[in-house]
């Protein structure tokens, strides 16, 4: 990466606000299509604050040696192929790539449903990729240091002013960033989208994500597996390379609080009423580490603004129960370039109809993974037997029901048909 000498202002067609995996594709998404980027990343603070996967150990090359980020994506097809045309996906570490071949949902309660999703009804060598937040950043970090239109400034925004001439980020240093495009990709509590003033709905569900990886004696076989137990929340289990499964357990606040003060041999434990029938006993991964992330609905009142458009969690943020919150990300960013892209020869990259053609276009996808995963959330949250038999019924019936199943896939997947 490359960081521009301090001057009071500097030029660039697009300026990124972010440092995940979101931020970083749309930098190289734009400077592929020709266009001069500056990614605006916030100082570094310690991995313990800020939530970033650590680094490997001192001379640990191999996959078997590194440690293993308890921080996964179920990245989709539309995913899969964007990175694929930026050149990351070949630098990825493949050896530490999970193909996700099939899905076995599981209801609760003695006579809970049952729907199962594979890789051959969807006519598709996979369903899914599982990859570590560590190595997806580690390859888009290596393509952004080789990108010659991406600059990367270090520093705190401060101001955001945005008119017909273009747009003007200031910095906490008194240096200046002008463009003509501002991307809001700094995540669910974006800054840019409060210099925007755009409302916001929140919707809390008191629900932690209890997130973990342990080793299992029988062999996965490429299977997601997911509970949903009423009371205790939603559990998935995703399969690693190997022996191997990333926990994400989305567990009512009380109940992560217990979990977060036992061990990861207590946890292992009480995942075995659910687990070992199909995986055998479960052994936390060494390094033991088990991380809580809490869990809301954010729902923008808009996604564009003057010269603005928001991306990632900054656009919105969803339950992780159907593991899509990142491709929501992946999304809004081939869209995105597709809108910029398509434009007509005598409108800017920021203007205002390109925008909204990006947000139009987004709307549909969006709205329909909110409606679903809230609403899942709902229905199996509540610990009630009359919605106990609908829910489990409507799981089987699901399952019976081919054609509804292969939309359900081909939307998880990002394709439009199947």
């Amino acid at each position: 990466m490359t960081t521009p000498a301090i001057s009071t202002t500097f030029r660039t067609d697009v300026c990124i606000v972010g440092n995940g995996a979101i931020a970083k594709t749309a930098a190289l998404g734009f400077a592929q299509d020709g266009h001069s980027v500056t990614l605006l990343v916030p100082p570094a603070r310690p991995a313990a604050a800020s939530g970033a996967a650590s680094a490997p150990p001192a001379g640990a090359t191999s996959a078997a040696e590194r440690p293993w980020d308890v921080r996964v994506y179920a990245l989709n097809h539309t995913a899969h192929s964007l990175l694929a045309s930026l050149k990351v996906w070949g630098a990825l570490d493949l050896a530490r790539v999970q193909a996700v071949d099939a899905m076995d949902i599981r209801g609760d309660g003695d006579q809970g449903g049952n729907l199962g999703f594979d890789a051959f009804g969807a006519h598709v060598g996979t369903l899914a990729w599982i990859v570590e937040d560590s190595n997806l950043n580690g390859a888009l970090d290596a393509a952004i240091k080789f990108s010659h239109n991406v600059h990367v400034v270090t520093g705190c925004a401060v101001d955001l002013t945005c008119g017909e001439a273009g747009a003007a980020v200031r910095l906490e240093d008194g240096r200046k960033i002008d463009c003509e495009l501002v991307v809001g990709a700094d995540g669910r509590e974006s800054w840019v989208r409060g210099q925007c003033d755009i409302g916001v709905d929140y919707r809390m569900y008191h629900q932690r994500a209890i997130v973990a990886n342990f080793s299992c004696d029988k062999p996965h076989h490429g299977v997601a597996y997911q509970w949903f137990t009423g009371a205790d929340g939603i559990i998935a289990l995703l399969p690693l390379p190997g022996k191997r499964v990333s926990l994400v357990w989305s567990a009512p606040e009380t109940l992560a609080d217990t979990l977060m003060d036992e061990s990861l041999g207590e946890l292992a434990i009480r995942l075995a009423e659910y687990a070992e029938e199909k995986l055998g006993p479960l052994r936390p991964l060494q390094p033991e580490e088990v991380k809580a992330v809490p869990l809301a609905l954010v729902r923008p009142h808009a996604i564009v603004a003057p010269r603005v458009a928001l991306v990632g969690d900054a656009a919105h943020a969803v339950h992780p129960l159907a593991g899509h919150g990142m491709n929501l990300g992946f999304g809004d960013v081939v869209d995105l370039l597709e809108a910029v892209k398509g434009r007509e020869e005598r409108r800017g990259i920021g203007d205002e109809r390109v925008l909204a053609r990006y947000a139009r276009k987004r709307k549909e996808d969006v709205l329909l993974m909110q409606i679903a995963t809230d609403g899942l959330e709902r229905l199996f949250g509540a610990n009630l037997e009359p919605l106990r038999v609908v829910r489990n019924f409507g799981l089987n019936l699901l399952d019976k029901l081919p054609a509804v199943k292969r939309r359900l896939m081909a939307h998880a997947m990002g394709k439009s048909t199947l």
